[in-house]
């Protein structure tokens, strides 16, 4: 850790709002469970990042980010070589922190501020103009539009719909139904469905959708071909992916592929 608190790849800047240092990580590094005492805001300019805060984990290309309270712990993953920014925000300086994590939009002009205050040369005045109009860019996905994914999936907790979880994260075209994953962990399909529902929000057969679009985002960024991706996630055809995961994002997967490169 700096003097300041934060990482050591994080300049020292005395007096600034938002301090940005450029993170190159090879694809699977890994950040253990750690927090920040300042809000972080988690974008790649360039690859695909997980980030695990609990039970819940998001998969992020270059167009989304996310915002990370102060003091939450988090793991952070590149499941891809991604250029990642790590932009830190001063509580006591940032109008309107939110204290839940969120999903911003990160357009070109967010970017091009973010990689702009990364200048530790930048004077006081320069400093603080930039910061405002970042300020005033962070905004949620849902209002920011352009191009950009995320995908969010809660795990349940229960150990039964857990291990159902973990081996469907192992491999997402596992076809095995509800009735078989029941006799595998001893709970009923309605209890496993219950479990699931109650734990994570989605019903089995949604959070299993949302997992393999989770999975395909991820092989996405590593470059495979749509139709070996739709295989690999558990599609029958890529057309049926491709359905299937513009529902979900609103994209198609090359214009997903698209914001990870």
């Amino acid at each position: 850790m700096s003097r300041s608190g934060l990482p050591v790849h994080a300049p020292d800047l005395p007096g600034a709002a938002v301090v940005v240092s450029r993170i190159p990580l090879d694809r699977g590094h890994v950040f253990g469970e750690h927090s920040h005492p300042a809000h972080q805001l988690a974008w790649a300019a360039r690859g695909v990042l997980r980030i695990g805060l609990g039970a819940t984990s998001w998969v992020l290309t270059p167009g989304r980010a996310l915002w990370i309270p102060a003091g939450v712990p988090h793991v952070t993953t590149a499941t891809e070589a991604s250029a990642m920014r790590g932009v830190y925000l001063w509580p006591d300086r940032v109008p309107d922190g939110g204290d839940e994590p969120a999903v911003l939009g990160v357009d070109p002009l967010l970017a091009a501020l973010i990689d702009h205050l990364a200048d530790t040369g930048l004077d006081p005045g320069e400093r603080r103009r930039a910061e405002a109009v970042l300020f005033d860019r962070l905004r949620p996905a849902r209002d920011a539009g352009g191009p950009g994914t995320a995908v969010r999936l809660v795990w349940p907790r229960d150990p039964r719909a857990r291990r159902v979880a973990d081996a469907l994260a192992a491999d997402p075209a596992d076809p095995r139904d509800l009735a078989a994953w029941g006799r595998l962990t001893g709970a009923g399909e309605r209890t496993l469905s219950r479990l699931f529902r109650a734990e994570t929000g989605l019903g089995p057969g949604r959070w299993r959708a949302q997992l393999r679009v989770r999975a395909a985002l991820e092989l996405l960024g590593s470059g495979l071909p749509v139709a070996t991706v739709a295989r690999r996630v558990g599609y029958a055809t890529p057309s049926a992916f491709v359905a299937a995961f513009r529902r979900a994002t609103g994209v198609t997967p090359p214009a997903a592929r698209g914001s990870t490169r």
